[in-house]
């Protein structure tokens, strides 16, 4: 496991930052700003009204959750939320994580039951949001047909191009459901052209602050 050193991004929240990658969780234009920009602007609210079935790949520091248990709140949306992640954070680290704090929430709670609750068991976060967090590497996902949207979050290309493959794309086409959306931060040429390879429509969209591109990808049978 590489070593994480909390950090404080520029709008003030928190993420990790692994030294011996030079890799962080999060933008570090701000975590909060690229997690709504990226998920919630154009992926979550997409679907505001809905029932919604969200796998987030990289569950990371709860963060995608976080926003989205708070949105849908807001929109009176329930959500059954699925989080993949290979490594999961620790107790301690998590409790480190400023999130409920910068988005000035009443969500303490629910956001420490995100790294307490048991993993590979679904549990009622609230009445409407589920959370079942799946301990596996991207590689070994094998849902079909099972949801709407699909935040795509895992490191850069620069140091882990085997996540942003023709491979993991197809997985991620077999999960989604017919119209599905897959959202991302990234838009490599090679990302865009594995994606498409994979029979995903896509789209380019205005990134994050610090980023000049996100892409948007559809399924379409």
């Amino acid at each position: 496991m590489l070593e994480q050193k909390v950090i404080i991004t520029s709008d003030g929240s928190t993420s990790i930052h692994l030294e011996e990658w030079n890799e962080s969780y999060h933008s570090k234009h701000g975590a909060i700003q690229e997690a709504y920009h990226v998920f919630i602007k154009n992926g979550l609210s997409l679907f505001k009204g809905k029932s919604v079935s969200v796998l987030e790949v990289g569950f990371g520091t709860g963060l995608n959750a976080l926003i989205t248990l708070k949105e849908a709140q807001t929109y009176t949306q329930s959500i059954d939320y699925v989080g993949v992640e290979a490594y999961p954070l620790s107790n301690e680290v998590a409790r480190q994580m400023n999130y409920v704090h910068k988005l000035d929430c009443d969500l303490a709670a629910e956001f420490a039951l995100f790294h307490s609750t048991e993993w590979e068991k679904k549990h009622s976060i609230t009445d409407t949001f589920s959370l079942t967090k799946v301990n596996k590497k991207f590689q070994e996902i094998d849902f079909k047909d099972e949801f709407d949207l699909i935040y795509f979050d895992a490191f850069g290309f620069r140091v882990q191009p085997e996540l942003w493959s023709i491979a993991i794309f197809r997985l991620m086409y077999e999960a989604l459901k017919n119209d599905g959306v897959l959202v991302t931060y990234a838009c490599r040429t090679s990302i865009k052209n594995a994606m498409i390879e994979a029979g995903f429509s896509i789209e380019k969209l205005p990134g994050a602050p610090g980023k000049r591109e996100m892409l948007r990808a559809v399924k379409k049978l």
